[in-house]
């Protein structure tokens, strides 16, 4: 196997130009399945910010539970074969073209399993899996490449909108509707996406002005009990009080049910920030590289961490702005105060 250095120097920006369309590529693949499948839970809480297996008061069991069981008696994450099967294709493809990358995706994943310095693709088969199956069109194909724990290349694409966002560090990230009627793909000799159909640039376009006039993406997760549940809880009273009740009064809050997504509208500037304690790597690295290059920032989602890591597990997304991101930034810690979740970076 090639040396961390030798793979990471050979990352031309022809190769990545090639790789960004190869993972576009992929992505609309994945779409096409995930348009013709039938969406029923596999089983439930596989996903891993899930609390807890199985609904406390049932017994242990392997059983597939339908789609009516799980609404009723389990906990509020599920796995469908679907994404499974994106993720096996996703990876099979990758290894195929890039055989020295390591891979790390949501299914696949496994209990120690960390993000090292080496090439690697972040991938989330289907980012929004509950959307999917009560037929909600905020779902997503998230691969990211991280390079240097940097994600360096990421893509999102939805395939019920068909919409995707794509971007390459330091070489911009870009919005692109009616994907499908695009031919993006390896074999494309111009390499400036800019320049295909229905895409434009992402850009800062105004300043911020707080948190008052504020659209925020928000996410409740499925860890509802606890110190982590209860920080969510005050956060988002907080964020919606008036200030004669101690609160920011926000303009709205936003619940879109994948994180991936609502991070790219943040880049585009539709919303001003996402917030989420309890996300993974793989709902945020491909995102992360699109809002940084449209000119935003990634924080962490506990006070005072400007630098986080890919895999920490706090986040706090600050769309592109003209002015006022750090001033938003700290204003949004201070409705933190000293409350704290439990999640944190291996």
């Amino acid at each position: 196997m090639e040396s961390t250095t030798n793979l990471s120097s050979n990352l031309t920006l022809k190769v990545l130009q090639t790789l960004r369309n190869r993972l576009i590529a992929i992505a609309k693949e994945a779409g096409t399945i995930i348009l013709s499948a039938n969406p029923t839970p596999l089983t439930t809480s596989s996903k891993k910010n899930s609390p807890s297996p199985h609904h406390p008061s049932s017994p242990c069991t392997k059983t597939p539970l339908t789609h009516k069981t799980h609404l009723l008696f389990t906990a509020a994450d599920i796995v469908t074969q679907t994404d499974k099967a994106v993720e096996s294709l996703i990876r099979t493809n990758l290894a195929s073209h890039y055989p020295s990358f390591a891979f790390i995706g949501e299914e696949t994943y496994h209990p120690g399993q960390t993000i090292t310095n080496e090439p690697t693709f972040i991938v989330d088969p289907i980012d929004g899996t509950s959307n999917f199956v009560h037929g909600f069109p905020d779902v997503a194909v998230s691969i990211a490449l991280v390079v240097n724990k940097v994600p360096t290349v990421g893509v999102v694409y939805n395939p019920f909108r068909d919409e995707l966002w794509s971007a390459i560090k330091d070489h911009g990230a870009y919005h692109t509707t009616q994907a499908r009627s695009n031919n993006i793909n390896t074999t494309t000799t111009n390499n400036d996406i800019s320049s295909f159909e229905n895409t434009k640039q992402l850009s800062p376009k105004s300043p911020l002005l707080g948190l008052s006039p504020a659209c925020i993406a928000i996410e409740f997760g499925s860890d509802r009990q606890g110190p982590n549940f209860a920080l969510n809880l005050q956060v988002f009273t907080t964020l919606l009080r008036t200030a004669s009740d101690g609160g920011r009064f926000v303009n709205s809050l936003r619940c879109s049910g994948s994180a991936a997504i609502a991070i790219c509208r943040v880049a585009a500037g539709q919303q001003d920030a996402f917030w989420e304690c309890g996300s993974w790597a793989w709902d945020v690295a491909a995102a992360w590289c699109v809002l940084v290059e449209a000119g935003g920032v990634m924080v962490d989602g506990h006070p005072g961490g400007w630098n986080p890591p890919v895999d920490n597990r706090r986040y706090l997304a600050v769309r592109p702005a003209t002015a006022g991101q750090r001033e938003f930034v700290e204003e949004f810690w201070d409705v933190i105060g000293d409350d704290r979740s439990t999640y944190g970076p291996p």
